[in-house]
C-alpha cells in the first residue's frame, strides 16, 4: 500500500507545482479575478439590502416574505455547491465556472423582471445556483496552489481584497435606488455577471488532467456521505455553519431593524453595513499575519468567544432597547468583524485533509455553511415581529454555537 501511494503524492506535488506556474505570470489578475469570484456570495444579496422595504411596498410584501428571498437565495447556494464540486474535479475549473456565470446572468434578469415576491424567490435560486459556482471553486483554486497555513494566510488575503463588494454593495444601491427602482440593482448584477464571465479568459486551468477526479458524478454526490464521518472536518465545518446562521440572520433583518425600526437613512444604512465590512478587512489582514505564528485553530477559538460574547451583549440591548441605535450597531460590528478570524480558519482546516478531493469538500462545508444561513435568515422572517429582538436572539443562539464547537477542536502539532 505505501508503494503505491508514492506516486500518487508524486503526482500530486509535480500537479501543484505546474498549477503554481501557471497562476505566476498571471499573478495579481488572478487574484482580481478569484476576488470577483468570491464576492458573488455577497454582493448578489448585499446590493439590493437597503431595497428590501421599496421592495416590499412595490410588491404588497411583508418583511417576512421579503426576507424570504435571501432564504431562497440561500437553498440554490447550498444545492448548487454539491454538484459544482465534483464537477470541477472531473472537468477541471475553468468550464464550471463559466457555466456558472451564464446561470447567474439568467437569475438576475428573472429578478429583474419579476412582478411578484414568489417569483423573485424562484429566480433568486437560479442565480445562487450560478453565483457558488464562484465562491466554491475559488476556494478550491486556493487550496489547488496552496496548503495548510499558506492556505488560510492566502484565503485571508483574497477575503481582503473581496471585501470591497460588501462594503460598496449596500451603499451602491441605496444611490441606484436614488435615482432609479429596485429592478436597476438586478439590471447591475446582470452586467457584473457578464463581466466576470468575460474575464474568464484570462483564468489559467488550475486543476490539471492528471489530477482529475473521474469518478462517475452519482458516485462523486454519494462519496459526500463518509465525510460526515470525519470527526475534525465536521468540527471546522460546524463551526462555519453556526457562524454563517447568525450572519445571515444579520443580513436578512438589518435593513427593517436599521431602516424601519430606527428610520435610519437608505443611504446611512450603507454606512452602517459597510462598517462592519471594514472590521471583516482588517480581521482578515490580522489573521494573515498571525495565523502562521499561532496557528488556525487558535485563531478560530479566540473569534468565536469574542463572537458569542457580542451576540450575548446584543441580545440583551435588543431586548432591552438599551443605547438605541449604538446599542444594536455596535455588538454587531464586533459580531460581524470576527468573520476575518472564522471563516478562513475554518474553511483551512476542512479542507487541510483532502488536498486530492478539494472541490467536492469545498462544496461539502459550502452547502453545510450556506444551508444553516437558510435557516438563519428564516428563522428572523418567521419570528419577525416588528423590533430588533429576534434578531438580537438569533445571532445569540447561533454565536455561541461557533463558540461551543471551536473548543472541540485540538491544534496540530504543527500548531503548538
Amino acid at each position: 500500500m505505501a508503494k503505491n501511494k508514492l506516486p500518487d503524492r508524486a503526482a500530486a506535488t509535480a500537479g501543484d507545482a505546474r498549477a503554481q506556474e501557471a497562476a505566476v505570470p498571471h499573478g495579481w489578475g488572478v487574484l482580481a479575478i478569484l476576488s470577483a469570484l468570491m464576492g458573488f456570495a455577497s454582493i448578489s444579496t448585499d446590493l439590493y439590502l437597503p431595497a428590501m422595504p421599496a421592495m416590499a411596498a412595490s410588491l404588497h410584501a411583508d418583511a417576512g416574505h421579503v426576507a424570504y428571498t435571501i432564504s431562497g437565495y440561500l437553498i440554490g447556494f447550498a444545492i448548487g455547491q454539491l454538484a459544482w464540486g465534483p464537477i470541477s474535479d472531473r472537468h477541471g475549473r475553468r468550464l464550471p465556472l463559466a457555466m456558472g456565470m451564464v446561470l447567474f446572468v439568467i437569475g438576475s434578469a428573472g429578478c429583474a423582471s419579476s412582478g411578484s415576491i414568489e417569483s423573485i424567490i424562484a429566480w433568486r435560486i437560479l442565480q445562487a445556483i450560478g453565483a457558488c459556482a464562484g465562491v466554491v471553486l475559488a476556494r478550491a483554486i486556493i487550496r489547488d496552489l496552496y496548503s495548510g497555513a499558506r492556505a488560510a494566510q492566502m484565503m485571508s488575503l483574497l477575503m481582503t481584497v473581496m471585501a470591497i463588494a460588501p462594503l460598496l454593495g449596500p451603499i451602491v444601491g441605496g444611490e441606484i435606488l436614488v435615482v432609479a427602482s429596485w429592478r436597476a440593482i438586478f439590471w447591475a448584477l446582470v452586467a457584473f455577471g457578464l463581466a466576470t464571465l468575460a474575464s474568464l479568459l484570462a483564468l489559467p486551468e488550475t486543476l490539471p488532467p492528471a489530477r482529475r477526479n473521474h469518478e462517475p458524478l452519482a458516485r462523486a454526490l454519494a462519496g459526500y456521505l463518509p465525510l460526515f464521518r470525519h470527526r475534525r472536518l465536521m468540527a471546522f465545518t460546524l463551526v462555519a455553519a453556526f457562524f454563517y446562521a447568525g450572519m445571515f440572520a444579520y443580513i436578512a433583518a438589518s435593513p427593517f431593524a436599521y431602516i424601519e425600526f430606527y428610520h435610519v437613512p437608505t443611504r446611512l444604512y450603507g454606512l452602517l453595513f459597510g462598517a462592519g465590512v471594514v472590521g471583516i478587512m482588517i480581521t482578515n489582514l490580522v489573521n494573515a499575519r498571525l495565523v502562521v505564528r499561532f496557528g488556525g485553530t487558535r485563531l478560530l477559538r479566540a473569534g468565536t468567544t469574542l463572537a458569542a460574547l457580542a451576540a450575548l451583549v446584543l441580545a440583551l440591548d435588543a431586548r432591552t432597547g438599551w443605547g438605541g441605535l449604538a446599542g444594536l450597531a455596535l455588538p454587531l460590528f464586533v459580531f460581524i468583524s470576527m468573520t476575518g478570524l472564522v471563516v478562513a480558519n475554518s474553511i483551512a482546516g476542512a479542507l487541510a485533509d483532502f488536498p486530492r478531493r478539494a472541490g467536492a469538500v469545498s462544496a461539502f462545508v459550502g452547502a453545510i455553511q450556506y444551508g444553516s444561513g437558510i435557516l438563519g435568515s428564516a428563522l428572523v422572517g418567521i419570528l419577525a415581529d416588528g423590533t430588533p429582538w429576534p434578531l438580537g436572539a438569533v445571532v445569540a443562539v447561533f454565536g455561541i454555537g461557533a463558540a461551543a464547537c471551536s473548543w472541540t477542536i485540538q491544534p496540530l502539532p504543527s500548531e503548538t
